[in-house]
């Protein structure tokens, strides 16, 4: 589904939640966009972005490619570089740890495909995911949401998400229970919810006071 295809959701969100409704009006339209990117490529890039700002983690990745070419290297040849090959692109050793772990999940078939991603349901894809080293619950709802446009992800441990929340509905920044009581209103759409949450923290204060 496209950002034009949210529409549906957002009628919905704007019934449900006057709060996150005054929001959407501001904003507009949601504009996520899914990737699809297959899930050994997508994996690579978040595992490379971990704890690391935008521009220090786009170097990073680029060096890692040039490594091999210029693009994102079959599982293989992954597995079968040398730490010194990863660690000159500037990956520590747990990322190249993690590296190699994705890679030997895709060569043994633990791993699924894109065709087979989307054919899973989100649970599904959630422990799939996380059997890698350095793969948390965090990244696997990033490619729920950014990857395959499921529409009803709630990342409650993502601190954007958190702090949206505080500031469309007052009070104290909610931990992941709170968050998850809060998205209960949003269903089945909390992926967008989340989005508009995002939207939030870039907003300037004052426009969400009135």
């Amino acid at each position: 589904m496209t950002g034009a295809g949210w529409s549906e959701a957002e009628r919905a969100l704007v019934a449900a939640d006057p709060a996150l409704g005054r929001l959407i009006a501001r904003v507009g339209p949601c504009a996520l966009e899914p990737h699809g990117l297959p899930p050994y490529e997508a994996l690579v890039r978040s595992v490379v972005y971990q704890q690391l700002s935008g521009k220090a983690a786009e170097t990073i990745l680029g060096r890692l490619l040039d490594s091999f070419g210029g693009s994102v290297p079959d599982p293989a040849d992954l597995a079968a570089a040398p730490a010194e090959q990863l660690r000159a692109a500037g990956l520590s050793r747990a990322k190249s740890a993690a590296l190699a772990d994705l890679a030997a999940h895709v060569i043994d078939g633990r791993l699924p495909g894109l065709d087979q991603v989307r054919a899973l349901d989100d649970e599904s894809i959630i422990e799939r995911f996380t059997m890698v080293r350095g793969v948390g619950p965090w990244t696997a709802h990033m490619y729920l949401m950014f990857g395959l446009g499921r529409p009803d992800v709630l990342p409650d441990t993502d601190l954007g998400v958190q702090e949206g929340a505080r500031r469309v509905y007052g009070g104290d920044r909610p931990g992941p229970a709170m968050l998850r009581e809060i998205g209960e209103r949003w269903r089945p759409w909390r992926t967008i919810g989340s989005w508009y949450m995002w939207r939030a923290v870039d907003a300037k204060q004052d426009d969400l006071a009135t």
